[in-house]
């Protein structure tokens, strides 16, 4: 048979199952619940031997078009949806892990997912080791020491370190671990990890999946069995997706192919800007032949993505004149939407952290997180060149 490109899965995965009077878009069922005449049919539905819905809490047809879509663009036997990003991350945490467990992961993760691992997971009796990032060596040896789960994010939140993911599935699973990947900033169309020998993926999708800013919402994809056991604890818990936030998410994702691909050749032009700014110290985008993991990167990945970052000179009191300047961007706490995004990781991904915290990880207080939307790139350059000509030379002063 044969196989089906990943633009065409995205606009037409998992939908045609939940069309209903001859639609060709799969509507939004508000309803809570869903009704049975037949007591015995109702009852087989309720024990999950036959196909139907019972309670908006477990599932919902709208939410089962998403969770059907982002399960083939991922190439998974399952998946599963929630609420928020972070609902899928601390669900399938919660679900997996239990008191006298060993985690491994990384120093540069998502600050709430750092949280998680910092301050709730030690409360609960769980072994939290976090490796530096790109210390490949140095995962391996705690992961032979035994663990339950290893949790990786590549590229990470917002310094774009890029891990092997290849090399520490294998690792993982001789240990016996259970391997996770935070996929959120790649998506399915840059990078696959369940093909790279990942058992979880798992995605904010309030960012690039739905890409428009307008709905939360996750996902974890994977094996059947994981994934059921991961549906089982977030049903009973809670944090389940709403219809319409699985309706705009379906609609963004239509679109996902093209969004990637042009923004990230966006990103690719307005970090090889950057590069030549003198007030810019440093960039970080693993597109850059310079960039660390540029060349793990380049084999796991189909292309860079739209994600970068940049430290400018003068820290904290450059960002406060530059960002204002710019006009092409939203300076919000958020990434992956068709207009290009930036806002100081202190205010975003690690507002939750102290600075002594996002220093230990490598995050100046002067980072900029940069997430390039679908402007015609050469008014994205002139905008940060204005925007830079502007800076106050007393910025730079004995600095």
């Amino acid at each position: 048979m044969r196989d089906v490109k990943m633009s065409t899965k995205a606009v037409w995965a998992g939908e045609k199952d939940q069309l209903a009077f001859g639609a060709t878009q799969v509507p939004v069922v508000h309803s809570v619940s869903f009704g049975y005449d037949d007591m015995d049919e109702w009852y087989e539905v309720a024990i999950g031997n036959k196909e139907g819905h019972i309670y908006g809490r477990n599932t919902n047809p709208t939410v089962e078009a998403f969770e059907e879509k982002i399960r083939i663009l991922e190439g998974a036997e399952a998946a599963t949806s929630f609420s928020t990003g972070m609902a899928a991350i601390s669900n399938t945490l919660g679900t997996l892990l239990f008191p006298g467990d060993r985690i491994v992961s990384i120093k540069d993760t998502y600050g709430g997912t750092n949280k998680i691992f910092t301050e709730f997971l030690p409360k609960q009796k769980i072994d939290v080791v976090l490796c530096d990032t790109g210390d490949h060596a140095a995962i391996e040896k705690e992961v032979a020491k035994g663990c339950k789960v290893l949790y990786l994010e590549s590229p990470t939140n917002p310094t774009v370190k890029i891990t092997d993911i290849e090399r520490m599935a294998k690792v993982g699973k001789k240990a016996g671990a259970i391997v996770i990947v935070d996929n959120t900033f790649a998506t399915p169309i840059n990078q696959n990890p369940l093909e790279l020998g990942a058992d979880l993926v798992i995605h904010s999708a309030t960012k690039f999946l739905g890409g428009h800013a307008d709905a939360l919402g996750g996902s974890v994809c994977g094996s059947k069995k994981l994934v059921e056991s991961i549906y089982h604890y977030r049903e009973i818990n809670g944090a389940t997706l709403d219809p319409m936030s699985a309706y705009l998410l379906l609609r963004g994702m239509k679109t996902l192919q093209l969004r990637i691909e042009k923004q990230s050749e966006n990103a690719m032009v307005v970090a090889r800007y950057l590069q030549s700014v003198d007030a810019v110290e440093s960039v970080f985008y693993p597109g850059l032949e310079d960039h660390p993991g540029h060349d793990i990167a380049k084999k796991q990945m189909n292309g860079f993505g739209s994600m970068l970052s940049f430290s400018v000179k003068g820290g904290v009191d450059t960002l406060r004149h530059l960002l204002p300047k710019l006009k092409y961007v939203n300076r919000a706490a958020h990434l992956g939407s068709v207009e290009t995004i930036v806002g100081p990781s202190r205010t975003t991904s690690h507002v939750e952290c102290t600075p002594e915290e996002r220093a230990a990880m490598g995050i100046p207080e002067g980072l900029i997180r940069y997430s390039a939307g679908l402007e015609d790139k050469d008014d994205l350059i002139h905008d940060l060149e204005q925007a830079f000509q502007s800076l106050p030379e007393s910025l730079f002063v004995n600095k």
